[in-house]
């Protein structure tokens, strides 16, 4: 792991993007052993809004807890693509849902990669609301910012009474669709 990680996860309200970003920090931090901050903001709407999580991960203590230039920036709305995609690190992860995110803007990043998080939580598993754990799961299946076992004990410690089962399953079709993304970008 470089001494310094930064994803940014962005989206709108009500997909969890906040939710995704306290996962991936725990899993850094708690089962990575590793530092890790998080850090979020979201528009005065509740749902709807726009909404962005960095999350900063370090073999050594964190100076800084927010992302400078994320070199892993996950968008789930077009909005998001719009106005995160220029704070990149030049030759980052660019990493979208592809149904919600049709226009990919230009920018310095290296590899592109759409997953069809929410349709994938929608048509396959019935439970939109895992799209965020789909996502989740895809980004480490591309970019192992994190573990896969680390990953699923976060996940497990975040995922509400009754819903761990689903919650699982979310996060193993998105580290499969994360790979496999990885090898066709190859």
């Amino acid at each position: 792991m470089a001494s310094r990680r930064e994803v940014r996860i962005s989206g709108f309200g009500g997909q969890g993007i906040v939710l995704a970003g306290v996962i991936l920090a725990r899993a850094a931090a708690i089962y990575n052993n590793a530092e890790a901050t998080q850090t979020n903001s979201h528009g005065a709407e509740s749902r709807g809004g726009a909404c962005v999580s960095d999350v900063v991960i370090s073999e050594e203590r964190i100076d800084y807890p927010a992302c400078v230039a994320p070199e892993v920036l996950v968008c789930m709305s077009p909005e998001s693509a719009t106005r995160y995609v220029p704070t990149m690190k030049p030759g980052g992860v660019l990493i979208v849902d592809e149904d919600l995110v049709p226009s990919v803007p230009e920018g310095e990043y290296s590899r592109l990669l759409k997953i069809p998080a929410t349709r994938v939580a929608t048509e396959d598993l019935a439970k939109r609301v895992v799209a965020n754990v789909v996502m989740l799961g895809a980004v480490v299946g591309i970019d192992p910012v994190v573990t896969p076992e680390s990953m699923e004990k976060a996940v497990l410690d975040s995922a509400p009474k009754g819903t761990e089962e689903l919650n699982l399953k979310a996060l193993k079709r998105g580290l499969e669709l994360g790979e496999a993304a990885a090898k066709a970008a190859v």
